[in-house]
């Protein structure tokens, strides 16, 4: 694998390789002069496989470890080991270090982008984020930012902006949005019915009588929403406020519900279908559902389609280039750096060439696979449904 491949999210993963505690002391790898043990690969291959889209599946990546997929997540676990190990020793040898007031700065930025504490705080629960894992995250890519300064990565001129500007001129173009702020009265049935399946003094109840309590809770739910509606009818300048108190939106309920701008497909067809057919300072007349619930709509602007001028994309194009310099500058210094680093596969079966050749006889057994020949039962024996099927 290429470092580059690799490094492009090295700074998600990279508490990964903080703190590990230790499983065992035995040495699966060598690197120069630095020894990379089994609990450290454990405690990363655990977090990957346990995180991957084949886990949320249901699939036990770690049941067979000569499946295909445990396979391809320990390469690519040896790989990320091996690299970080050499990253460490030249930042070490560079003596690059990052203060509290780096991290700080990086999270001030971060809170900047997103609009709030609030609003990071609540994407960080949503993606089972700690605020400490967080931080590490930040740390490590300061720390990366850093060494890619260090070994001269250029910045970047307004005429490198510019040509990228003119070049992709269509990733700055932009439809008609609207700005609109909601109040959301969740009213999900298949969640209700979670819920309530998932209360042990619900375990006697029918079919019959588990829905029943859906179409009750859900019924209270359009009521409040109602209530609500009928609020903010009689006095919209207290949609805000309301939006606060009542929203089950949290991300947006700490803002007074307001959404910002948005184009139409970024949100569920019956909430764009009412936005944008409202006009600004105006209210659902009705209320809006949708998957999520009730939504008590107010659009507060409107904006045509348009295209950003270079000016007011130009912060953002600058960050994008710096980035990919440095990309590159980190990916050359890993490739020289494991070009000329000494390292030994102490357990072979951590050997990349190994588990290369593994994969490959799982894949060529694969291919051998023929799938077995169905017969059928002539038409004039199956039976008339089947024959209309």
């Amino acid at each position: 694998m290429k470092g580059k491949k690799l490094l492009t999210t090295l700074a998600i993963s990279a508490l990964l390789f903080t703190g590990c505690g230790l499983k065992s002391g035995e040495t699966i790898i060598k690197v120069n002069d630095h020894k990379i043990s089994q609990g450290q690969f454990d405690e990363i291959f655990n977090k990957q496989a346990s995180n991957s889209m084949f886990a949320k599946m249901g699939i036990n990546i770690k049941e067979d470890p000569n499946s295909f997929l445990y396979l391809m997540i320990k390469g690519r676990v040896v790989n990320e080991l091996v690299i970080r190990t050499l990253i460490d020793e030249e930042i070490a040898k560079r003596k690059i270090e990052v203060t509290n007031a780096d991290v700080e700065q990086a999270v001030k930025e971060v809170i900047d982008k997103v609009g709030s504490k609030e609003q990071l705080d609540q994407i960080l629960k949503q993606n089972g984020i700690s605020v400490n894992d967080f931080r590490n995250d930040l740390k490590e890519e300061v720390k990366m930012k850093k060494l890619a300064e260090s070994l001269g990565a250029g910045k970047v001129t307004e005429a490198e902006a510019k040509t990228f500007y003119n070049q992709n001129i269509d990733k700055f173009k932009y439809p008609e949005k609207v700005r609109a702020s909601h109040i959301l009265i969740s009213a999900n049935p298949e969640e209700i019915k979670e819920i309530i399946v998932s209360d042990d003094a619900n375990k006697e109840l029918t079919d019959a009588q588990i829905q029943a309590k859906v179409n009750e809770k859900v019924n209270a739910q359009k009521a409040k929403a109602e209530q609500l509606l009928a609020q903010v009818k009689q006095n919209p300048t207290q949609f805000a406020k309301l939006a606060k108190e009542n929203s089950e939106d949290t991300a947006t309920a700490a803002k007074g519900g307001d959404l910002g701008f948005f184009a139409a497909q970024e949100m569920v067809p019956e909430f764009s279908k009412a936005a944008f057919s409202m006009k600004p300072n105006t209210i659902s007349q009705n209320l809006v559902k949708s998957k999520f619930g009730y939504h008590i709509i107010m659009v507060v602007d409107r904006m045509a389609a348009g295209q950003d001028s270079f000016e007011k994309a130009k912060p953002d194009i600058m960050t994008f280039l710096e980035n990919q310099k440095q990309l590159e500058a980190i990916d050359k210094l890993v490739e020289s750096l494991k070009k000329n680093a000494k390292i030994e596969y102490v357990n072979t079966e951590y050997d990349p060439e190994n588990i290369n050749k593994t994969i490959q006889e799982q894949m060529n057994k694969g291919a051998d696979k023929k799938p077995e020949a169905k017969t059928e039962k002539p038409a004039q024996n199956k039976k008339p449904a089947e024959q209309k099927k």
